[in-house]
């Protein structure tokens, strides 16, 4: 699968702006949305490549939206990346088991995530 185009949901207007440069400089077309609820909205408008998702948002969090995503028809093959400051062990396997496909703590290393998008 390449991945062309990249949803990043995270509630942070620095993270999210430190991401898109990361990834516009690597080539990527990056869409942003500041919420789960409005990542959930932009994953089925625009149908990204991949998503990377926050998990400690206001409202629907990174864990219920991944959840949300990977179960509906039109988004689940979409692969979600959890970034997030969440760095316990259990805070992983819950991630991976709402369905995401990996998951990175923050500060993310950049080219580790570049290493795992061009891995899928």
């Amino acid at each position: 699968m390449t991945i062309k185009k990249i949803l990043v949901v995270d509630d942070s207007p620095t993270e999210r702006h430190v991401m898109k440069a990361l990834l516009t400089s690597s080539g990527y077309e990056v869409i942003t949305a500041d919420s789960g609820e409005e990542g959930i909205a932009k994953a089925k408008s625009e149908l990204p490549d991949l998503i990377l998702m926050d998990v400690v948002m206001p409202g629907l969090n990174g864990y219920q939206a991944t959840r949300t995503l990977t179960r509906d028809e039109a988004t689940r093959n979409i692969p979600v990346i959890v970034c997030t400051t969440k760095g316990q062990e259990t805070d992983k396997i819950w991630g991976l088991r709402q369905g995401a496909q990996d998951y990175l703590v923050k500060p993310v290393n950049g080219p580790e995530l570049l290493a795992k998008i061009a891995a899928l």
